[in-house]
């Protein structure tokens, strides 16, 4: 049904003008609305990326690239991050599409209905004018007539009683008069006349004309204005729906990854990371503590092959006293043959060993202490740098370690190479078209990309040869635990006279431990002995002090340094004095032979009730 607003409310100017205003602050309060979800979207958009990034690892960790959990929580951030990008991109839509739009337009429209408004005011007042010039002209031909009336009467009247010539003369003045009133009112019959019909000529046009024309317009401002609106609801839905789809994968790939989660796997990975290697130590052998004699040693052991530390068996070396550090790390070779040490103290000083044995050998009895320490922190300090063959490490981990290392050197080789074969082939086009470029200015750059080559086909040849000792000694303990259980259930395996001659046969490249082995200036070390014998009667009778519990060794030890004890694999000892953080335990052997072993190669159990001394055992 068709309306029209000049037809049909001709007659509601004010109501059109209340109505029109309401409707543009509607506007204005939608436009609002629309700005306020935007700084929601944006608000909620920047917290979600806050919060992914808080949780977020701040560094590539290892570990969390390793278990199915840790990557699902990764994607999980990521396609939470994904989110907060949609959400700002959804307000930004609703800045520039909506709320900038809505804004322009609103002030067009208030622009725009107040000269509708003012055109209709315009046209309001001259119908009005018009109007007062009828009713001004109505009511002068009205006073007209009824003066000319008046004065016809009084003419009429002084006619009818004129006798005299007097009375003549005043009924002619009464005549002329009424003429002259008669004369006026015609003229404001025509004025009259001409007002009427000039009003009914404005009030046609203003009705039928300006109001329709006028009313018309505020009509298509209005209808444009809801119009905007409808506009403006429909590109707010397409904005947040053009975000659902991005959104919907982000949550499917949240979903994902949450059922990419394999906690079978994860828990054989645990394995793959912390498994070390080693064979599980045998069953302990009953001791007896009631035994009053001492176990003597066989002569076919592999003590009794002890020459320059055995000449010193009853003295308890000067290190071990209890308040005093442990001694400097012994020579223990690690099986690819590069020396390292368990973890030491930091440095407090870095002063040459030379200096520390002079100083000590020159000191008096008060200061032997601290030079001994420094002499300790000295040697100590020459200790703290890690393998290149990470011997460091549990032969399982070594392994993994090196199988790293070897892939990373083969992708480094690649690039080099394919960087070679592009140098190659662009000197290749320089000599055929010398107008592009100088061959012989690549050849400093090949150079130095052979050299790298080379140096990392030696670092692989290194590491290959590392990784297949590793692998061998691997297979050689699988076997024996395949064959033999632990390796503690015969006479073969236990320490004996051809145990321990084939432990003194081995090169220090082969003797296996397990988290590596240590080194140290052999000359100091043997300065050092022969000086520390003027002073080794100083503690002579230094009391020996009371066992916190026993330990078995793991591996075979050769205690090459003062202060160190040697050890065969199985052997029972009784701890003294438990690590203290640099990789030692002092423990003893008998009542007479006390050292420090390192802390990885034993076992320890201690038993805070544990009281006098543990005789030594093998297991059998």
């Amino acid at each position: 049904m068709s309306c029209n607003w000049g037809t049909e409310l001709w007659d509601q100017f004010d109501n059109l003008e209340k109505h029109t205003s309401w409707g543009i602050d509607f506007l204005e309060r939608y436009t609002k609305f629309v700005k306020e979800r935007a700084d929601i979207e944006l608000s909620y958009a920047k917290q979600i990326r806050s919060l992914s990034k808080k949780y977020h690892p701040k560094r590539s960790r290892e570990d969390e690239s390793r278990y199915t959990w840790c990557l699902a929580f990764a994607a999980t951030l990521r396609q939470l991050n994904e989110v907060a990008v949609q959400r700002e991109e959804l307000a930004e839509n609703l800045n520039t599409q909506i709320i900038c739009e809505l804004t322009r337009f609103t002030q067009e429209l208030k622009t725009e209905r107040k000269t509708h408004f003012q055109d209709g005011r315009r046209a309001q007042q001259h119908i009005e004018s018009s109007w007062k010039q009828l009713e001004s002209s109505k009511r002068r031909f009205e006073r007209d007539c009824k003066d000319a009336e008046r004065a016809q009467h009084v003419s009429d009247r002084i006619d009818l009683d004129s006798k005299t010539d007097g009375e003549k003369r005043c009924s002619l003045k009464a005549r002329q008069t009424a003429q002259q009133k008669q004369q006026a009112a015609e003229e404001s019959r025509k004025d009259y006349v001409t007002s009427l019909n000039h009003f009914n000529q404005d009030q046609h046009q203003h009705y039928h004309t300006l109001v329709p024309v006028i009313y018309q317009r505020i009509q298509d401002m209005e209808e444009r204005r809801i119009e905007r609106i409808c506009e403006a609801m429909r590109l707010s839905a397409e904005a947040e729906k053009k975000i659902l789809p991005v959104v919907s994968r982000c949550l499917d790939a949240m979903m994902d990854a949450a059922e990419s989660i394999q906690p079978r796997m994860d828990t054989r990975q645990v394995v793959e990371v912390y498994k070390s290697g080693f064979d599980p130590p045998g069953d302990i052998e009953f001791e007896d503590y009631s035994a009053t004699m001492r176990r003597s040693i066989s002569e076919s052991s592999y003590l009794d092959n002890r020459t320059e530390g055995r000449r010193h068996s009853r003295k308890l070396w000067p290190f071990l006293r209890k308040n005093k550090p442990p001694p400097p790390p012994p020579t223990s070779p690690s099986p690819g043959g590069v020396a390292c040490s368990p973890q030491s103290p930091p440095p407090v000083s870095r002063e040459p060993i030379t200096q520390r044995l002079n100083d000590l050998m020159t000191s008096g009895s008060r200061t032997r202490k601290q030079c001994l320490r420094s002499l300790k922190r000295g040697l100590s300090l020459k200790l703290g740098s890690s393998p290149a063959d990470c011997s460091h490490l549990p032969p399982e981990q070594r392994r993994k370690k090196l199988q790293t290392r070897i892939n990373n050197i083969n992708q480094e080789i690649q690039r080099e190479r394919e960087q070679r074969d592009a140098l190659l082939k662009m000197r290749e086009v320089y000599e055929q078209s010398p107008q592009m470029g100088d061959a012989g200015s690549l050849e400093p750059r090949l150079e130095e990309v052979k050299q790298s080559l080379q140096r990392l086909e030696d670092e692989l040849r290194r590491n290959q040869a590392w990784l297949s000792e590793v692998d061998c000694r691997l297979s050689d303990h699988s076997s024996r635990r395949q064959s033999g259980g632990c390796g503690l259930n015969s006479l073969a395996t236990t320490p004996g006279s051809s145990s321990l001659k084939q432990l003194d046969n081995r090169s220090p490249a082969s003797r296996e431990s397990p988290d590596g082995s240590y080194t140290e200036d052999h000359s100091a070390e043997l300065q050092f002995k022969s000086r520390s014998s003027e002073f080794d009667d100083d503690f002579d009778d230094e009391e020996l002090l009371p066992s916190i519990g026993t330990c078995k060794s793991l591996y075979p030890f050769q205690g090459q340094n003062e202060g160190t004890l040697s050890m065969v694999e199985g052997e029972l000892l009784s701890v003294v004095e438990e690590d203290k953080g640099d990789g030692w335990t002092r423990v003893r052997r008998n009542l007479e032979e006390e050292g420090y072993v390192p802390t990885s190669y034993i076992k320890v159990f201690l038993d805070s009730s544990a009281k006098g001394f543990v005789q030594s055992s093998r297991l059998v």
